[in-house]
């Protein structure tokens, strides 16, 4: 296996060993040479995982690659959460208070060099953490009350490392990135009944308050006690088997958090937050789609090196894309050279990179549902009136807002837009997801998989009517009791 050390400076790391490789961050997300590499480990070293920056970016686009990155994204998000770092390191109190047991401070930092600390009394600690969060440079903050708590754990900046830990460092490296296998810790605890997440107020939530209803029917219908939550119940979480989210999903939002934690706990949630982390990244999803030749309309990944080239490359008008824009929002039309500049400097500002797509009209987005590898339902969703999109928040009348939806059996869906969106959504998990496929000239292109499908009660079940929704309650059930026979026979 390939291994690559990322550093967003030449200079943060000089150790290449003979079986490593050290290139800069801009040269992963943008060299072509790059993207082909069929089996590579990726150690990111970046200076900062901060959401959409070079860092994050060099993990998301690893994982659409194929490659394993360390950290992943996954990782990136847990230690952002005080909240999810106590749900996952619950089970570390006793080898915490053991470890710091004669210390007399009321805090201590634990610095954490690819599993190791230069003090060796502390070594089991430091490799109990990076089991479960793997990234190669760890500080975990304890304060000391009634005992000690681990208060943080983030990433340290490969040029915040003190001048006198570099030989251990560089030693601990060596050993590290000789290893074969990277296995974490294994979470999980059992627990049963299901929560539908939901939130009141959303104006446009996946669900309808009838579809939410048929919902909690079927699922009462096949044994579950079933209760609707809001972001206000992360604290009860625990109390359930199996988490649905009925919200639009985001990764800095607690909907994220909630699957998060739903998933540490050994829960079966839909969406998964590997679902959420994949389908909610447009840059993610461009080059996973990309890499497995999924059609899409001729696409770039757009960054501040080559923002100069998409008049050339798609065209006018294009589309642009915020990478978590959702239900049309973040997405935006650019007719002409001087919209282009404005709104490629807007996007740029707050992501290191975005996507651009040719403009390719037409009058509806077939949605394929797709649960467990297999397909749910068929729509044709169509545009909103006298607008380019589904969706047109700027409409003068609440019914210009969104076009009108029609579901279609699957014997009159076209081979090739089934195939392609299976094929699509298939790279993603074995989740609920809903792909928008674009039929033009006879042939398909993905334009995106949402992981959080809209299901309203009149539009996509009005073939299955509420077997619809008893599919999707008999999945998260079969999932449920296919976990405790895992642990049973562990």
């Amino acid at each position: 296996m390939r291994k690559i050390v990322v550093v967003d400076y030449p200079r943060d790391w000089d150790d290449a060993t003979e079986d490593t490789e050290v290139i800069d961050t801009q040269a992963y997300l943008t060299d072509a040479r790059y993207t082909d590499i069929k089996n590579a480990r990726v150690f990111n070293l970046s200076r900062s995982y901060r959401y959409q920056s070079a860092g994050y970016y060099v993990s998301l686009l690893a994982e659409a690659r194929g490659h394993k990155a360390i950290p992943s994204v996954t990782t990136m998000q847990d230690l952002k959460s005080p909240t999810i770092v106590r749900a996952i390191t619950v089970e570390l109190n006793d080898l915490i208070q053991k470890s710091l047991a004669g210390l007399r401070s009321k805090s201590f930092t634990l610095s954490i060099y690819f599993g190791h600390n230069v003090a060796f009394k502390y070594e089991k600690l430091c490799k109990q953490l990076h089991d479960l969060f793997q990234a190669p440079l760890l500080r975990a903050q304890f304060v000391r009350k009634e005992e000690w708590v681990l208060q943080s754990i983030s990433p340290i900046p490969v040029n915040e490392v003190p001048e006198s830990h570099t030989p251990d460092l560089k030693r601990f490296a060596r050993t590290y990135f000789a290893r074969h296998r990277f296995s974490g810790a294994r979470v999980s605890r059992k627990i049963y009944d299901l929560a539908i997440l939901v939130d009141p107020h959303e104006k446009a939530p996946p669900s309808n308050e009838k579809a939410i209803q048929h919902f909690v029917e079927a699922a009462e219908s096949q044994g579950f006690y079933t209760e609707l939550i809001t972001k206000d119940d992360y604290r009860r979480l625990s109390e359930f088997d199996a988490l649905f989210i009925r919200e639009t999903t985001a990764v800095n939002h607690h909907t994220y958090r909630f699957a998060r934690k739903a998933h540490a706990e050994g829960m079966v949630v839909i969406d998964d937050p590997v679902s959420i982390l994949r389908c909610t990244n447009k840059v993610y999803l461009a080059e996973l789609l990309a890499k497995a030749k999924v059609p899409v309309p001729k696409t770039m990944i757009i960054h501040k090196d080559n923002r100069a080239q998409v008049e050339a490359q798609l065209g006018l008008p294009c589309v642009l894309k915020k990478p978590d824009s959702s239900f049309s929002q973040g997405v935006v039309k650019a007719k002409d050279r001087e919209s282009l500049q404005q709104e490629l400097d807007q996007m740029l500002a707050d992501s290191e990179l975005i996507i651009g797509q040719e403009y390719t009209p037409t009058d509806f987005d077939w949605r394929i549902g797709v649960l467990d590898k297999q397909p749910l339902y068929a729509c044709k969703y169509f545009m909103a009136k006298g607008h380019w999109q589904i969706y047109n928040w700027n409409g003068k009348r609440k019914q210009d807002e969104e076009g009108d939806g029609e579901v279609v059996p699957f014997e009159q869906v076209p081979f090739n837009v089934l195939h392609t969106a299976l094929k699509a959504a298939n790279l993603i998990g074995d989740g609920l997801y809903g792909v928008d496929v674009k039929e033009i000239n006879g042939k398909a292109y993905v334009i995106e998989v949402n992981d959080n499908p809209s299901i309203d009660a009149g539009v996509e079940d009005k073939i299955l009517k509420k077997d619809l929704y008893g599919a999707i309650i008999k999945s998260l059930k079969r999932r449920i009791e296919t976990n405790k026979n895992i642990r049973n026979n562990d």
